[in-house]
């Protein structure tokens, strides 16, 4: 099956390591599977859907019948190299992906992953839920995964505050005294949703000082961080911003986010400092 990079939306870049290779120092063939399935991982992301709680949501969950991998070349140690992956089949309860290993634009490997959706205390197969349907086509026909809210507490406040609990307080242990404040009920909120309805980012804006705007309380579900979320999140905030007439956006940023925000325009005031026992660093950015 010969494919070609125009084939495909999603692609998962990797480098091959050292580990993979076998004694003829190309990839041991098992190896491509797991290329597959870790691109798989990367496609749900990309769909903005969190694997484990979209299957819970769904009340079901999704089972290999069938994988095949196809061998036009190899690829050697150090080569960087692209997965593409595509849902190319929804049956009545399964679901077909086609895969490609690109080295540049040689076409290296072709696969094939079949799924069946099935309940998970019996295994056996049910329809493929409508609403997973049509977050798969719609990903593969072009269309976004996610949308931004914007609103004030009284609209998005349970949702916010369930990726807040669950990103600051649970996973970073931020005490929840710290967490809440009244500045909720006062600030402008942004939420973004997935196709199937699920918060799966948010973050909120006040007035710091005349024209200045601040941003803070930026969280994105653990498994879909590395995607676009944040940005989504942080664009709409800041679109609320220039609005209402403001010319710049500040935050505190924590350190290890520090990168996110001077790709999107943002760079350092001031000196490090620590806030609820994390390393913060001021930002801004001109709007």
């Amino acid at each position: 099956m010969s494919l070609t990079r125009s084939d495909f939306r999603f692609f998962h870049r990797l480098r091959v390591r050292w580990a993979e290779v076998d004694m003829q120092k190309i990839v041991f063939n098992a190896h491509y599977l797991m290329y597959f399935d870790t691109a798989i991982t990367d496609y749900w992301r990309a769909l903005a859907l969190p694997y484990h709680e979209t299957m819970e949501q769904l009340e079901g969950d999704l089972y290999v019948v069938k994988a095949t991998v196809e061998f036009h070349a190899s690829a050697r140690v150090d080569d960087q190299i692209d997965v593409a992956m595509k849902c190319s089949r929804i049956g009545t309860s399964s679901l077909s992906f086609t895969g490609a290993i690109f080295r540049g634009d040689e076409h290296l490997i072709s696969g094939e992953l079949i799924y069946v959706f099935a309940d998970p205390a019996t295994q056996k197969s049910r329809p493929v839920p409508p609403a997973l349907r049509e977050a798969l086509n719609g990903y593969e026909a072009g269309e976004p995964m996610s949308s931004v809210r914007v609103g004030p507490w009284s609209e998005l406040g349970p949702d916010a505050q369930r990726l807040r609990t669950a990103v600051f307080v649970e996973e970073q242990r931020i005490p929840k005294e710290l967490e809440w404040d009244e500045a909720d009920a006062v600030a402008l909120h942004a939420v973004a949703y997935n196709r199937l309805g699920r918060a799966v980012a948010t973050g909120r804006m006040l007035p710091h000082e005349p024209g200045v705007a601040r941003v803070g309380r930026m969280a994105v579900e653990r498994s879909l961080r590395g995607g676009r979320l944040g940005r989504d999140v942080l664009h709409a905030l800041m679109g609320a911003a220039r609005e209402r007439g403001d010319t710049e956006v500040m935050l505190h940023a924590q350190r290890s986010a520090e990168g996110f925000y001077t790709r999107l325009g943002f760079y350092r005031r001031g000196e490090a400092f620590e806030e609820a026992g994390i390393s913060h660093q001021e930002m801004v950015a001109k709007l």
